[in-house]
């Protein structure tokens, strides 16, 4: 009964969203961070279209988990792992590491010779460290949740 949940991950440019996906990851992105996360802020921030989509779907094409890597040079020098979520009811089920699995092995394959650097929440500072990422500075207020940004060098595992 302990079975993981059969995810088929695709990995979508900005040409390759369907309206239908398109809605359904912003839809997501919503709940997740300005309804659940009560955080009001300017998600559609002209970064998508120049971004990758990895989204998570399960066998009905339902949308299960997102993220948005961003290539080198457009929000920061290294390439970005940004917009990561899960539902809030599917977390605990080990759906967040793969999905960062996913994402870490997709950009590394993208930019091969990149470091990576994130803008995480605080709170999951310890979920980033343990896929590599080193906290820089200090903690920032960003939107109304705190924030550290964390790099993982290219040649990490």
């Amino acid at each position: 009964m302990n079975q993981p949940l059969e995810i088929h991950w695709r990995w979508l440019g900005w040409s390759a969203l369907s309206l239908d996906r398109l809605y359904a990851l912003l839809r997501l992105r919503t709940q997740v961070f300005v309804v659940e996360q009560q955080c009001v802020f300017q998600d559609m921030d002209g970064l998508d279209a120049a971004s990758v989509h990895l989204c998570g779907f399960n066998a009905l094409d339902e949308l299960l988990a997102y993220a948005r890597v961003l290539p080198p040079g457009l929000k920061y020098a290294e390439a970005s792992i940004g917009r990561v979520l899960v539902p809030e009811s599917l977390r605990g089920l080990g759906l967040g590491q793969r999905l960062m699995r996913e994402a870490l092995d997709g950009t590394m394959q993208r930019f091969p010779k990149a470091p990576i650097r994130i803008g995480a929440q605080q709170r999951l500072e310890r979920f980033y460290q343990a896929f590599g990422f080193v906290t820089l500075g200090e903690p920032y207020l960003e939107d109304g949740i705190w924030h550290v940004e964390m790099l993982r060098g290219a040649t990490s595992d």
